[in-house]
């Protein structure tokens, strides 16, 4: 697959304490990536957020999906290090496209294209 094709990527902030530590950097990423909540769609790169770890891990991290190009991401993930500060680190990893389905569609449905896919309730 080209690289400049969009697919999944984990943009993975980590050494949250805590989920709600974690949960907390949602809004200040959301407007990072969408400054103008009311603008018209579409957004440039669909997102959505997930936590993994928790309570009996050592730390938590806030994993911000995107689906976009490879540098897009990149691009992305330097604007975040810069938000999370020195003491969180970020990463960036290709993701799965059926965990992260939501986005497919998203970037699917906004810019006209038919799925391919069917789902339950689908």
């Amino acid at each position: 697959m080209d690289e400049d094709e969009p697919r999944v990527y984990e943009i993975q902030i980590h050494g949250c304490p805590t989920s709600q530590e974690a949960m907390a950097l949602q809004d200040p990423i959301e407007r990072l990536l969408c400054p103008d909540p009311d603008h018209a769609p579409p957004c440039e790169i669909p997102w959505s957020f997930t936590v993994t770890g928790g309570d009996t891990d050592t730390s938590t991290a806030l994993v911000l999906g995107v689906y976009s190009s490879k540098d897009q991401a990149t691009r992305v993930a330097a604007k975040v290090r810069t938000l999370a500060g020195g003491t969180r680190s970020v990463a960036v990893d290709e993701g799965d496209a059926e965990e992260w389905e939501e986005l497919v569609e998203q970037y699917r449905f906004e810019r006209g294209l038919r799925s391919e896919w069917s789902g339950p309730g689908q």
